[in-house]
């Protein structure tokens, strides 16, 4: 193939029509957080980058909220872990509660840092937008792109106009139904769990401050986490997608199963949900790049996907850049041999850490399924024991703390 050939690939099957190209170093379609931490990271590096995005402003709908302390290390590299620190609130430790009593406790050394997304990504794009001001397309909706021996070419419309952008790497954080992994026939291992979540997010009313409740009751786990602005999120396990619900649904089974209050009035988000898991075949094809949940979607319980993309970013960021310096400069990086080992070595490692995750997640979303009260009595006791060891104690910390 030649540059003058492209191999097209469009989301919908159709055939792309020409328009003007711009060119960049590097496209990053999707300026979620993973999209915006991988452009900062290339930003900082010198690299010509441009992250094209969808949305024509940012939601402020609070969806992830866990910074867990590896993800605290990339943010440090991209300069903004002091700002969400200060706007965030630190969860130290964790409870497993059943009829109001604890049945484990749990400390994070390093703690989790509790922050609602949208913050995360105000944060992120102000940063970016410091070290590279016109990075940032918002408005710009891909639907394909097309391979190239030099490169990739990203399709896209923007106020109903095609737009193309070129870039010697093309990397897709559009998220768990990316439009770029669709056009270019990725396979995706895809799992669908039965579990359905009801989520929102209410003044809090409990004496829990900083601590992160697990309340294990018989009609299904409730989950409180706290937030900035004395606001604590609840998540509360379903017997079927809750599409429908009001804050006061939410409300009365957090009481109905807890005994706590939480007034409905006082609600800032609701979201019902299902769950879903992604594994994509294959993180790279040709000189397209797949992170986050383009690459791999876990269950939300747990909190940790949007960890795992920043990991992704942190991992891949040094071998764009590198790549990127190299033709810039005339080195020909592409004839090391070394190059296609290392970068499948880092997919490969990135893709069995998403694995983990998932088990991870599938395990805690047992653990939180309606359970007849004898039975729930008897695992409960069964943990009230086991995590007097602090062995155990350790171990499980790490484990949700991604460490």
């Amino acid at each position: 193939m030649t540059p003058d050939t492209p191999d097209r690939a469009t989301a919908d099957g159709s055939a792309s029509t020409r328009a003007d190209t711009a060119f960049h170093e590097v496209v990053i379609v999707g300026g979620g957080p993973v999209g915006l931490c991988l452009g900062v990271l290339l930003a900082r590096r010198g690299i010509d980058v441009v992250v094209l995005e969808a949305r024509p402003e940012r939601t402020r709908h609070s969806r992830a909220i866990g910074i867990h302390p590896p993800a605290r290390r990339v943010l440090a590299a991209a300069g903004v872990v002091e700002t969400l620190a200060a706007r965030g609130v630190e969860l130290s430790e964790g409870r497993a509660r059943f009829r109001g009593e604890d049945v484990a406790r749990l400390d994070f050394d390093p703690p989790v840092l509790a922050v609602p997304q949208w913050i995360t990504e105000q944060t992120l794009e102000a940063r970016l937008l410091e070290l590279a001001p016109r990075a940032l397309r918002r408005g710009v909706r891909a639907v394909g792109v097309e391979r190239r021996g030099s490169g990739a070419v990203v399709r896209a419309v923007s106020g109903g106009a095609e737009v193309r952008v070129a870039g010697r790497w093309v990397v897709a954080a559009d998220g768990a139904r990316s439009p770029l992994r669709g056009a270019l026939g990725i396979p995706v291992l895809e799992r669908r769990y039965p579990d359905a979540y009801l989520m929102g997010d209410f003044a809090d009313t409990t004496a829990d401050g900083t601590a992160a409740v697990l309340h294990l009751e018989c009609g299904g786990i409730v989950e409180s986490f706290p937030l900035p602005g004395g606001v604590r999120r609840w998540v509360v396990h379903t017997d079927a997608l809750e599409a429908d619900a009001t804050p006061a649904r939410l409300a009365r089974l957090v009481q109905e199963r807890t005994g706590a209050v939480v007034d409905p009035a006082s609600s800032t988000m609701l979201s019902a949900f299902t769950v879903h898991e992604r594994l994509a075949d294959s993180m790279l094809r040709g000189r397209v790049v797949l992170i986050g949940d383009a690459a791999h979607e876990v269950s939300p319980i747990g909190g940790q996907g949007m960890t795992l993309g920043w990991l992704d970013a942190e991992a891949f960021a040094p071998l764009l850049a590198d790549d990127v310096l190299a033709a810039r400069y005339g080195f020909g990086s592409d004839g090391a041999t070394v190059w296609p080992a290392l970068w499948a070595r880092v997919a490969d490692g990135r893709r069995r850490a998403a694995a983990q995750a998932a088990r991870h997640a599938g395990l805690n979303m047992a653990l939180g399924r309606p359970l007849a009260p004898r039975l729930m009595s008897v695992r409960n006791a069964a943990f009230r024991g086991l995590y007097r060891t602090s062995a155990v104690r350790s171990w499980t910390s790490r484990r949700f703390t991604m460490q």
